[in-house]
């Protein structure tokens, strides 16, 4: 009986890691960090989350000048959102060069046909058709002045994962690193032997090449050392952009965690309401309200939700006054969290970051060094 109480308080690994194009919006917060912290604060798992600095460079390497600000912004947001270096491992994906390595010797037993057909790598194909994209116009040769350039969320316009060839003597802007980047995300749970990585219920398939991956190691290696990584469901709300559409920093519809209370309302004050409502004095619709309700909905009381609905559906509360309000709503949501940020100084969190790169790194030997084994590679440092 014992036993079996004991067997049932060991933690588990999970993994979970965020790119670093700059400070984050609330959209990371609701759909990624408020999840972590409650993560973090169970006693189920033991908790790695990480700076994906190396993913990063995936579609943007030409323009990554500010990466180490970047990931200095990043790192305070999840101190400020309650990430707690006591209870996770936080690091740097780059800090820790054995993610590298298993990588390279995944890459060996993956089918290239996986890589091609995996969501992930799809996923950052077709971005690119519904991306605003820029062009290089400057530090290009010639023949390059059509390619893109631009975050995870802007990936090079090619067709179909899979599809990839050259046309009318045309390079395809498909990377090796692109294609490889469904490999590299399983190298990054499988170094920490990650059981569970948390997903929303709409990315489930992008578990499944690394499930995979993890399965044909241990068959060719006749071992169980790698857990079939398991999906753990969190809620994660659409949190619109100011234009309706997808939030993201590249559109500038997006409202930073670290905003001002005035960058705030300007954001808010863009807004797009009830189209069918022209004048002051017409009821609206909050069905119809294209933004600002569904953002009542996700940060404000219930008492005051209720008060928006009747009173702009009354006509006692114009749009303008509305997004009045809402602004300082978001503000007060947020307001603990800003002021936090104040707090860390940019050495304090690099020495945070420089601790939880040594944990993170311990841990990653020990796994390398059991793979290095399993796959018969001699160890030449020792």
């Amino acid at each position: 009986m014992s036993g079996q109480m004991s067997q049932s308080l060991v933690k588990q690994n999970l993994v979970s890691g965020m790119r670093p194009t700059g400070k984050l919006h609330i959209g990371h917060y609701l759909g990624v960090l408020r999840n972590w912290v409650q993560l973090q604060n169970s006693e189920k798992y033991n908790c790695f989350f990480f700076i994906a600095d190396w993913h990063s460079l995936t579609t943007k390497i030409s323009e990554e000048t500010e990466l180490e600000s970047n990931i200095i912004e990043v790192a305070r947001d999840f101190l400020a959102c309650g990430l707690d270096p006591n209870k996770s491992t936080i690091y740097v994906q780059s800090a820790i060069p054995e993610i590298a390595e298993l990588h390279l010797l995944l890459s060996m037993i993956t089918p290239n046909n996986w890589a091609e057909r995996d969501p992930t790598l799809k996923d950052l194909v077709r971005a690119a058709a519904n991306s605003k994209k820029k062009i290089l116009v400057d530090s290009v040769a010639p023949s390059d002045q059509n390619e893109h350039k631009g975050s995870l969320d802007m990936a090079p316009p090619v067709k179909e994962a899979g599809e990839v060839t050259k046309t009318d003597g045309e390079k395809s802007n498909l990377t090796y690193g692109m294609l490889g980047y469904p490999v590299l995300q399983t190298s990054d749970i499988l170094t920490f032997r990650g059981y569970f990585v948390p997903v929303g219920k709409d990315q489930e398939a992008h578990l499944e090449m690394s499930r995979d991956i993890a399965n044909r190691f241990n068959y060719l290696f006749e071992t169980d050392f790698f857990p079939e990584p398991k999906p753990l469901f969190t809620e994660t709300p659409t949190v619109k952009g100011t234009d309706g559409g997808k939030m993201s920093k590249s559109f500038n519809n997006d409202i930073k965690i670290s905003a001002t209370e005035e960058e705030t309302w300007l954001q808010v004050k863009k807004m797009i309401t009830d189209t069918q409502r022209i004048k002051r004095t017409d009821p609206g619709d909050t069905d119809r309200c294209l933004v600002p309700f569904t953002y009542y909905k996700i940060f404000a009381e219930p008492e005051v939700i209720n008060k928006t609905k009747l009173e702009c559906e009354t006509a006692l509360r114009g749009c303008m006054d509305c997004k009045k309000l809402l602004a300082e709503v978001i503000n007060n949501y947020f307001k603990e969290i800003r002021e936090k940020r104040q707090l860390f100084s940019d050495a304090e969190i690099l020495s945070i970051l420089e601790e939880g790169n040594l944990k993170a790194q311990s841990k990653a030997k020990e796994t390398l060094k059991k793979v290095r084994e399993l796959m018969q590679i001699p160890d030449w440092k020792s």
